[in-house]
């Protein structure tokens, strides 16, 4: 009884065992399928990549792994996302979401965009009425005339000042009042007019300029200085089609080391033991492109000043790809025949 019920069990226990065998042998099977049916699928995706990519190119068999044509994907999708957001700022300035001084109106009430030919910024101080108003009447003109020569020809002008260190105080109560009557200053709320302060003053209206209005040109002049219009608007049109210019009356000169003179140098040590400046523009009347003005307002914070204003400027543009133009017809003090401007 015992030998029989002892081989029953082994019986059992060996049919439990072929269960399991069975049951195991069947999921190994399955896992197989499903990793085998896994790697085709990848490698079916790889293909069909790589033959996309090679109906897109025209390259015939390519060479090009599947990580490099995910990034071409990727770089793809980049793109679209960037037309998309093209189309947005299209839209936006659609909207009026631009500022009003690079537009205007057509007659049918719809906003065109519109680029200036060149911004003119007179710089002046307190107490110079008597030649503010000299140059409204020789050749900057006012009112509705001031607006006709921005409407007609493109070209802004505007005195350009600081405020007073006293704020608010009767030097700036005069300007105010001025600008009331003429509307042609731009006033630097943030600059304290002072001398020395007179290169930081410049950039400042070159800055300002570039952020307010889309010009190609931007123009810097003193408020003793005659400026032939006409004759600006002529030569400036020659050089549209370089990108970053800079035109004056290029000179270079003594760098004064001693405090008590009038040309003191600061920084005098900078420049060698020549003593001598680079080559920069005449302060008088100097013209930049537009790229070089904005290049200006980008990196006002960080752009050093000198003792002179047409030293400054100039050193901004050595280590740049600028063209510098030596422009006789800007050299104001010289009164030769042919010269766009002159200082009176």
């Amino acid at each position: 009884m015992q030998s029989r019920g002892s081989s029953n069990r082994l019986s059992g226990l060996a049919f439990r065992s072929r269960i399991w065998a069975l049951m195991l042998s069947m999921f190994a099977t399955m896992a197989a399928i499903y990793v085998a049916g896994r790697l085709w699928q990848d490698a079916q995706s790889r293909v069909f990549l790589i033959k996309e990519l090679d109906r897109i190119t025209g390259q015939g068999q390519s060479a090009i792994s599947v990580d490099d044509t995910l990034k071409v994907i990727a770089c793809r999708e980049q793109q679209k996302k960037l037309s998309a957001l093209e189309m947005e700022l299209a839209a936006a300035k659609q909207e009026g979401f631009v500022s009003k001084h690079l537009t205007k109106t057509n007659t049918d009430g719809t906003a065109s965009r519109k680029r200036l030919l060149a911004v003119i910024g007179i710089l002046t101080r307190f107490g110079r009425k008597n030649n503010r108003d000299a140059v409204r009447k020789a050749w900057m003109s006012s009112g509705a005339a001031l607006k006709k020569l921005e409407d007609d020809k493109g070209i802004i002008i505007r005195f350009v000042i600081g405020r007073s260190p006293n704020r608010g105080d009767s030097s700036d109560k005069d300007i105010d009042n001025e600008n009331r009557q003429t509307n042609d200053f731009m006033i630097l709320e943030n600059h304290v007019e002072a001398p020395e302060e007179n290169s930081k003053k410049t950039k400042l209206f070159f800055a300002h300029a570039a952020d307010t209005w889309d010009a190609e040109f931007y123009a810097k002049v003193n408020d003793d200085v005659y400026v032939n219009i006409d004759a600006l608007g002529s030569m400036l049109g020659a050089y549209l089609d370089k990108p970053r210019v800079y035109i004056g009356c290029m000179k270079s000169g003594e760098v004064f080391s001693e405090p008590t003179h009038k040309w003191y140098e600061p920084d005098w040590w900078k420049f060698g033991d020549g003593k001598s400046y680079f080559r920069h523009a005449s302060g008088e009347m100097f013209v930049i492109s537009q790229a070089v003005a904005q290049f200006i307002s980008i990196n006002r914070a960080i752009l050093r000043t000198y003792a002179h204003d047409d030293v400054s400027v100039g050193s901004w543009f050595i280590g740049l790809d600028v063209k510098h133009i030596d422009e006789a017809k800007f050299c104001c003090s010289s009164w030769s025949s042919g010269a766009i401007c002159a200082a009176v």
